[in-house]
């Protein structure tokens, strides 16, 4: 009997041997599962002809980046360690490395991360020197993430902005703007990158355009940036109101001259009216200083959240008329990049995958859309500032 057990005991430990493994089923967002299919790791031949000079590989690896914030709070909350971390494998094929992130004082969450040139994994591959137009250093920024503990700061800051259109009150805008200065003082604005999606691109919007403000411009990136706001939507109402009892008051014979008010509360009288008002409000910059800070916009035409983006400015109209007119001379605000696949349900429209899909499509224009003007008007009223000196690339 015992003989018996005993080599019923052999037999199953020999089939529990010779049994083929289960393999365990890859997460959805593992990146090799849903991440970019033909991109190619830095190189020895990026030393003669990068692969960052490339738009499309540009913008394929910053969306890569943002991904692994999304991932960095997942990895949080599902406590997963270092050897089943998600978010990495976003960052290392293309040779960069985490050295901070940011984290969202209200709940512990994680809401950006700054991404470094890892020097030692590119030597390790014969990459001797970072590929030109690499950046040294990207802040990037996820959106709303509709999780349990996130989804109410998140929820927070999307009313703020919907509220208001602003995000300056939030915590996330301090510590966004704190990170970018470092990183830009530490290695000079041209070799910086900020970049979000969704929410994110929002604070990315207006950390850039405080640093550009203060005469640092970095390249910025926004991926679904959000144009959903009631503010916005009153203010409309409110400015159409106050152009047609301007031009109402225009055509009074006692009417000869219009008086505005600037951002600083002074008075400006103009025999010529609105339109140079609108002269003065932007100031009268040279085009080269306008381009200094031109934010690349992607936007997808089904989506509502930023759709708005791609609203003309009024070419067609008398921009005399208009106080949200973008920078004089015709200059473009932004660039931007539109996708247009047709009717698509929301989820696909705003999802972040989308941008770095290989049948994309892109229509793109410097544009100088009526939303875009409005974000960034204020930085054309400006004095120019002062040049800071840049660290040599």
């Amino acid at each position: 009997m015992a003989k018996v057990v005993a080599e019923d005991i052999a037999t199953t430990m020999e089939q529990k041997e010779n049994a083929t493994p289960v393999k365990q089923e890859a997460h959805p967002y593992a990146f090799h599962v849903s991440g970019p299919r033909n991109i190619a790791a830095p190189n020895w031949r990026d030393l003669i002809n990068s692969s960052w000079k490339d738009p499309n590989h540009k913008r394929t690896v910053i969306a890569c980046f943002i991904q692994a914030v999304y991932l960095l709070e997942i990895d949080r909350q599902e406590n997963r360690t270092e050897e089943n971390a998600l978010a990495p494998k976003w960052w290392i094929p293309f040779k960069y490395k985490l050295v901070q992130t940011l984290i969202d004082e209200r709940d512990g969450s994680i809401y950006g991360a700054v991404l470094e040139w890892d020097r030692s994994a590119a030597l390790a591959d014969l990459v001797l020197i970072r590929p030109s137009g690499a950046p040294k250093a990207v802040l990037v920024l996820r959106g709303t993430l509709l999780k349990s503990l996130t989804i109410r700061r998140d929820i927070e800051d999307d009313l703020r902005f919907l509220a208001w259109e602003s995000l300056k009150g939030s915590v996330r805008f301090k510590g966004a703007l704190e990170a970018l200065k470092s990183v830009a003082g530490r290695y000079g604005s041209n070799n910086v990158c900020i970049a979000g999606h969704s929410l994110g691109a929002g604070f990315a919007l207006q950390v850039g355009k405080a640093l550009a403000k203060e005469g640092i411009y970095v390249d910025t990136h926004l991926f679904n940036p959000p144009s959903v706001s009631l503010a916005m939507s009153f203010r409309n109402i409110g400015e159409k109101a106050g152009f047609a009892w301007k031009r109402f008051k225009s055509m009074l014979p006692s009417s000869s001259e219009i008086q505005a008010t600037n951002d600083a509360g002074e008075k400006i009288t103009s025999p010529m009216g609105l339109k140079n008002w609108v002269l003065h409000f932007y100031g009268d910059k040279t085009s080269a200083e306008l381009k200094k800070w031109v934010p690349h916009l992607y936007v997808n035409n089904s989506d509502y959240i930023c759709c708005y983006y791609t609203d003309p400015d009024g070419t067609n109209e008398n921009n005399a008329n208009k106080e949200n007119v973008g920078p004089v001379n015709g200059q473009a605000a932004a660039k931007l990049f539109v996708l247009s696949k047709g009717k698509q349900k929301f989820l696909e429209a705003h999802g972040l995958e989308q941008w770095w899909s290989d049948d994309l499509e892109l229509q793109t224009s410097l544009h100088n859309s009526k939303l875009i003007g409005r974000q960034l008007r204020s930085l054309y009223s400006l004095p120019a500032p002062q040049k800071t000196p840049e660290k040599p690339r």
